[in-house]
Order: structure tokens, then sequence, then C-alpha cells
């Protein structure tokens, strides 16, 4: 099967990241409609979702002009994936990957989309779900909606291994969120949605997705927890099942 039928528009792009000092290559996909940002899972690249046919699973809602999708890398096997480095530098990394995100990729999307204040919506699978939501939470002025897939949103347990600073902490959900006290920002968290989604079956941690859940509500903020079926693996079946549906009826592109 082709990773993408014929109709489709694909554009690659891409710039030299000043914050970064890394060449970093962006996919759009689609030509119209409200623009999704996905970020990729473990240390993947901008062409992972083509090449696992999530992007096929959208082509419905890309072809009808509802929907353009953009694709970009991590920098995860040069910062968390990468266990010679210390944390702090670690983390250092990864509030630079946040400002690349925010100060580059988004005016990029506003460019494409021909729209200087267009909202984007964010969403990812395993790692993927922790990047779309900090880039969430960090800045509700520009993404409007979630949608975490079979995520890990909080780096204390597996990766910061006690350490805190600044860089740490503003990029790491569960800590900033219970301290967000501007009502400003609240109040367009609460406008948005925000959908965490995941399944029970083979390599699942569905209490992952629970805790974070716990973490919104405990703070007042809205959040949907589905918990998929025990036939739904952590696997991108699972998750070429999940985007489309939330797309086109959770959603209502």
């Amino acid at each position: 099967m082709d990773y993408l039928s014929p109709d489709i528009h694909r554009d690659l792009f891409g710039w030299h990241s000043p914050r970064l000092g890394l060449d970093m290559p962006i996919a759009r996909y689609g030509g119209w409609g409200k623009a999704l940002l996905l970020f990729p899972t473990a240390a993947a690249d901008y062409l992972e979702h083509e090449r696992f046919y999530l992007i096929k699973s959208l082509e419905p809602l890309i072809r009808a002009g509802k929907l353009t999708v953009f694709s970009i890398g991590s920098i995860n096997r040069m910062a968390w994936m990468d266990s010679g480095l210390p944390v702090q530098e670690q983390a250092r990394r990864q509030a630079l990957f946040s400002s690349y995100v925010e100060q580059e990729v988004v005016p990029h999307i506003r460019t494409a989309l021909q729209d200087p204040a267009a909202r984007i919506m964010v969403a990812g699978a395993s790692f993927g779900a922790f990047h779309a939501a900090n880039a969430f939470f960090r800045r509700p002025d520009v993404f409007d909606t979630l949608i975490g897939m079979s995520g890990m949103y909080d780096l204390g347990p597996g990766y910061l291994q006690g350490f805190m600073n600044e860089d740490a902490y503003f990029n790491n959900p569960p800590s900033y969120i219970p301290n967000l006290h501007d009502p400003d920002q609240l109040g367009l968290i609460s406008r948005g949605q925000i959908h965490i989604l995941t399944g029970r079956g083979q390599w699942e941690h569905p209490e992952m997705s629970q805790r974070f859940s716990d973490v919104l509500w405990n703070k007042g903020i809205w959040n949907n927890l589905d918990m998929w079926g025990h036939d739904m693996p952590h696997d991108w079946p699972t998750w070429r099942q999940m985007l489309p549906y939330y797309l086109g009826e959770r959603v209502g592109l």
C-alpha cells in the first residue's frame, strides 16, 4: 500500500534552526483546513507519521479540505534519549526545542495558512503526546486542541531523576500546571479541547493517562480521558483508529 494517495498534496520544507543549531525539516499534507501539528514518537523523524500510515488514515479529512497536517521531528535522541548527557543539559535542550516550536514552527504554520492569528491543534502518540501536551499548556494562546494518544506526560519518574530547575519545571506539565494562576491563561485552556486517549492492550500504560487526567481535574481543568479496550495495543493500528475518529467525531472537523 502506498504511503499516500496521489491526490494528497505533500510539501517538504525546512530550515536551519538558530536555536537548535540543526537543520529541522517539516512536512505538510493538504492545502486547506484546520492546522494540526504532529509530534513524533521517541526518537523518530518528521516522516514517521507518513511511513506508519497515520497520514493515510487522515486522508478523508485532508481531501475534504477540513484538515492540513504539519509533521515535525524531535531532538529526543539528543536530549532525553541520550543517557550520557547530564539531566540539566537534557532539560536545557528540551527548553530549546519548546522555543523552536513556539518561535519557529508556529510562525511557519501561520505563514503557510496565510493567517497570522491561526489557532493550531496538537497531537502525538507515546513520547509525542508529552510534547503535544507541553506545547498546549505552555501556549494555549496558540494551541486550542490537544489529542494525546498512549502518552507519557511526566518526565519526573523516568528522566528527571529528582533534578529540577526552570528548564525542567516549565517543560514538565505535571510540575507547572498545579501552579498556573493567570486567569487569562486558565481561561484559554478551559476553552480548548483536551482529549487524553489510551488503549489498555499490550505495551500500554493507561495509568499514565489517568494520572495526567487527575492532575488536570485537580486544577479544575476539564479533560476527556478515554480508555479504549484491551484489544488496543501501544502501536500504530491503535493510533490510526484514534486520531481520525477524534478529529472527525469529537473535534468536529
